[in-house]
C-alpha cells in the first residue's frame, strides 16, 4: 500500500515535468531563446518561478532537460533506423537547416549550452559530448553504406566528412544569427556536393 501511495506523486511529477518541457519547447520556438525566461516558462505552466524550478534543481538543468526533449522528439521524427535514411540523408539535413532557421531559438538555445558546456564539470558537458559523438557516428555510417553502394567518392573519409558537416551546421548558424541574408541551406548543399553526396 505504501509503495502504490509512493508511486502516485512520482507519476505526476513526472507527468508534470514532461508538460513543463513540452511547453518550453513551445514557447522558445514561438518566442525565442531570449523569450524564454524562468518567469515566462513558469507562467506558461500555471507555477512559481520556484515551482517550476522545484521539478528540475537550477535553470541549467531546466535548459539542459529542454534539449534533451528535444533531441527524443527529433529522434521519433526522423526515425534513424528507416531503411531510407541513409539515401535521404542529404535531404534530412537540409531539412533540419531549414526548420532550425525559421525558429532559432533553439538553435540559440544549443549553441549557448555547447559553448558553456565545454567545460568538464559543466551539468551539460556529457550530454553535448555524447549528443556530438552520436550525430558524427551516424553520418560517418551513412557515408560508408553510399561507399559500398558505388554513391560516394571511395577515398573519402567518413569520420572526416561526418566532422566536416557537423562544424559547418553549427557555424553556418551562428553566422546566420549575424546577417540574416545569409543563405545556410545554399552553403550547406554545396558543402554536400563538395564532399560526394548526390543531389
Amino acid at each position: 500500500m505504501r509503495l502504490m501511495a509512493s508511486r502516485g506523486p512520482y507519476a505526476k511529477g513526472k507527468a508534470k515535468r514532461a508538460e513543463i518541457l513540452d511547453v518550453a519547447l513551445e514557447v522558445i520556438a514561438r518566442d525565442g531563446y531570449s523569450g524564454a525566461t524562468v518567469k515566462q516558462l513558469a507562467d506558461a505552466v500555471g507555477l512559481s518561478q520556484n515551482g517550476l524550478l522545484h521539478y528540475f534543481g537550477s535553470k541549467d538543468s531546466l535548459f539542459l532537460e529542454i534539449l534533451r526533449r528535444r533531441d527524443e522528439l527529433s529522434e521519433t521524427q526522423i526515425d534513424f533506423q528507416s531503411p531510407g535514411f541513409t539515401d535521404d540523408l542529404p535531404t534530412r539535413i537540409l531539412d533540419a537547416i531549414d526548420d532550425e532557421t525559421s525558429a532559432p531559438g533553439m538553435a540559440q538555445l544549443a549553441l549557448r549550452v555547447s559553448g558553456e558546456a565545454t567545460e568538464p564539470g559543466h551539468l551539460a558537458h556529457d550530454f553535448t559530448r555524447q549528443r556530438y559523438e552520436s550525430v558524427r557516428r551516424l553520418v560517418e555510417e551513412a557515408v560508408v553504406k553510399l561507399q559500398a553502394e558505388g554513391r560516394m567518392p571511395a577515398d573519402a573519409d567518413p569520420a572526416a566528412v561526418a566532422a566536416i558537416i557537423f562544424a559547418a551546421w553549427d557555424g553556418l548558424q551562428i553566422q546566420w544569427m549575424y546577417d540574416k541574408t545569409l543563405d545556410v541551406r545554399g552553403r550547406m548543399e554545396y558543402l554536400l556536393r563538395s564532399l560526394g553526396f548526390e543531389s
